[in-house]
């Protein structure tokens, strides 16, 4: 989590630098009529970037050799402007989480466990620009599992003990320089993994939740 904090914060530094640069032929955020269609708080576009996965719980501890991946997601947004600060910005992405870890604490000859999990995302996010090109997003996320492969092999959902089900809050940053966005966000998952541990055979995992810090880069389009 240190890493992520210090990574995160090196991020923000760099936003706040682009959002002070100007540049030609770009037209900023009070060159638009506030809460019209002309606005650049409204919109639509594509995103896509880096998971690096984060588990957090008092059983993560549990785990031996826990690897956690890195990984994408992929999808897209629309963006509705109350006026040129702020904004609704509802998202739909695929993203893909999961880990490594050991079979057993004995040894390192035990096999390696592969689980991946493949979630449609839809996070609803409220969104405040604070510099004219940078602005803060937060807000809840709603989570379907729709694919898991454990152990390496494709499992059913309820089959391999997980919940379908998942829920949290997302908050980060986001840098504009024309049509083009850079962001940094983290995904905090509240519900747990396990639905029932038994199942996949980490009965000592109850309590084990998803976490993310995703880069992304994106292309937007007003109306």
């Amino acid at each position: 989590m240190k890493k992520l904090f210090l990574l995160f914060s090196i991020c923000s530094v760099g936003f706040s630098a682009m959002a002070q640069q100007s540049v030609d032929g770009v037209r900023s955020s009070t060159d638009y009529a506030p809460s019209t269609s002309d606005s650049r708080n409204n919109g639509f576009g594509i995103k896509g970037g880096l998971n690096l996965i984060d588990l957090h719980g008092s059983d993560t501890e549990n785990y031996s050799d826990l690897s956690n991946l890195k990984t994408y997601h992929v999808g897209v947004y629309a963006q509705f402007g109350l006026n040129d600060k702020v904004s609704i910005q509802p998202e739909i992405l695929f993203s893909r989480k999961g880990f490594d870890d050991r079979a057993s604490s004995t040894g390192s000859n035990n096999p390696v466990r592969e689980t991946r999990l493949d979630y449609v995302q839809v996070p609803v996010l409220f969104v405040y620009n604070f510099l004219d090109n940078v602005s803060v997003h937060v807000g809840p996320q709603a989570s379907l599992l729709v694919r898991v492969k454990d152990q390496g092999v494709e499992k059913g959902i309820s089959g391999a003990g997980f919940h379908s089900l998942d829920y949290g809050v997302v908050g980060g940053l986001e840098a504009r320089v024309g049509p083009a966005r850079v962001g940094a966000r983290y995904d905090l998952g509240l519900a747990k993994i396990y639905d029932d541990p038994s199942a996949s055979g980490r009965q000592a995992f109850s309590n084990v939740k998803n976490g993310a810090f995703q880069l992304y880069v994106g292309i937007g389009f007003t109306n």
